[in-house]
């Protein structure tokens, strides 16, 4: 498998934990104390990193440290849309479609040659 899509797919897995660790407490755990939700994303977080450290170093042994940012911000991006508005039900909003244009702007000014 090329480096560029292993990296991808390993980014985008490791972007559902940590959306779901830095977000889905507040749908999921809003009538626990907060330190209980931190532990809990904690142990989601857990599973973020063990997917993102290999997916960096195997992106890392063709792409630069700031090409591997620009990506993982546009894959964050790209999961958490769907993830507001389809799992907290937030409303889609013109600024998802600016934010990515902005992105789209970063990954060419980071990626040309």
């Amino acid at each position: 498998m090329p480096v560029v899509l292993s990296t991808t797919l390993l980014l985008a897995a490791s972007n559902v934990f940590m959306t779901s660790a830095w977000y889905a407490h507040l749908k999921n755990l809003s009538d626990r104390p907060w330190y209980i939700a931190a532990f809990i994303s904690w142990g989601i977080a857990c599973f973020e990193y063990l997917i993102q450290v290999p997916a960096n170093r195997i992106g890392h042994t063709q792409m630069s440290v700031s090409q591997l940012k620009v990506m993982q911000e546009v894959i964050t991006l790209s999961v958490f849309a769907p993830f507001a508005v389809l799992y907290m039900n937030e409303p889609l909003k013109w600024d998802y479609l600016w934010a990515g244009a902005c992105l789209l702007g970063a990954v060419y000014f980071i990626f040309r040659s």
